[in-house]
């Protein structure tokens, strides 16, 4: 039975689906989105994170397909690499276009809640 008024995480999701209509070419897969949701809350919580990290979540996925994962949010522009202390190991940080795409998500939760 359908109600009059959707709960706040459906218009959340909608709102969600509306900002990936906007941008088609930037969609991401899950695999992505975890991926970049912990180098933006490391590097929210200034730690440092390098791809030997990311590539070791294997509750994510494989080597491999961590690795491609991370390329592809590099070509997308979400992230960059830079080098660390050691040379041989590159830390991951977030552009400023997946800075943006979190403010765009925080949006549209704090629009899903307040009509609430």
């Amino acid at each position: 039975m359908a109600t009059a008024k959707s709960p706040s995480y459906i218009r959340f999701l909608n709102l969600l689906d509306t900002l990936d209509r906007i941008n088609p070419g930037k969609k991401l897969d899950y695999i992505e989105e975890s991926l970049l949701d912990k180098i933006v809350t490391c590097s929210h919580l200034k730690e440092s994170v390098l791809v030997g990290d990311l590539i070791s979540l294997s509750e994510l996925g494989s080597q491999a397909t961590l690795h491609g994962r991370v390329k592809n949010l590099s070509v997308m522009g979400y992230i960059k690499m830079a080098s660390n202390t050691d040379g041989r190991k590159k830390e991951v940080v977030p552009t400023k276009l997946a800075i943006k795409r979190y403010e765009e998500i925080s949006k549209c939760l704090e629009k899903a809640a307040k009509s609430a």
